[in-house]
């Protein structure tokens, strides 16, 4: 692997501060304005807004550009932006955007179809990237991945916040000094039912504003045969 500098993303991570799971001391370590580290973030319909808004409080950072294949949803975060009077680059096709040579790192968090694939770009237009949990659609697809984080020497950091938050660690650390005495038996519990996307007896249109050719991606394309297009594609 090449040295870590700050220009390889703050110091060894690219997370977004504390809500994307490392301390704030981490994001601290920037000389000046004039050497900041230019991010952009693609997908921003959902988990996407949070690291637009941690990125506003870290030194050292700047938004820089933003992608999303909803015009509406690239709008409204635009004008965001231009309300603050920060300047902001957009763009619906992330290949267009990944061409930037003035971008250091990316994040996304698109739907999971489209994890490794931007992963996989961005490593080879050499950009840092943090990609939002799941890293991949399947294994081979993460295996490409972590080989396109090793060709191209970046650094790649998957959102794993329920494996590195510090209060978890140091429950774990609790744990192991034996406060807890002989554990015989353990069970895991996950109450996080999802409500049914509904069926529906005909496709449904897809939303004005939106390429549904880049939306899909490199997953099939066929007819949005359900109620929504965001989101109740999981």
């Amino acid at each position: 692997m090449k040295k870590t500098t700050r220009r390889t993303f703050l110091k060894g991570t690219v997370t977004a501060a504390a809500a994307l799971s490392s301390p704030a001391r981490l994001w601290a370590q920037v000389p000046g304005a004039n050497d900041d580290i230019r991010v952009a973030v693609i997908g921003f319909n959902g988990r996407g807004r949070g690291h637009l808004s941690e990125f506003q409080s870290v030194p050292g950072v700047r938004v820089v550009a933003l992608c999303d294949v909803d015009r509406a949803v690239l709008e409204a975060e635009a004008k965001k932006f231009r309300e603050r009077q920060q300047p902001i680059e957009t763009f619906t096709d992330v290949r267009r955007l990944l061409e930037r040579k003035d971008i250091d790192a990316v994040t996304t968090a698109t739907p999971n179809h489209w994890h490794a694939l931007i992963t996989v770009w961005a490593c080879q237009a050499g950009k840092d990237v943090y990609v939002e949990k799941p890293v991949s659609h399947n294994v081979w697809e993460g295996r490409k991945a972590v080989e396109a984080a090793r060709k191209y020497q970046r650094i790649v950091q998957a959102g794993t916040q329920s494996r590195s938050s510090i209060a978890l660690r140091e429950a774990l650390d609790w744990v192991r000094a034996g406060h807890l005495g002989k554990i015989k038996i353990a069970r895991g519990l996950c109450y996080k039912r999802r409500a049914s996307i509904g069926k529906i007896d005909q496709p449904t249109p897809i939303p004005e504003g939106i390429d549904y050719d880049l939306w899909c991606g490199p997953a099939p394309k066929g007819p949005l045969l359900r109620k929504r297009l965001h989101y109740d594609w999981h």
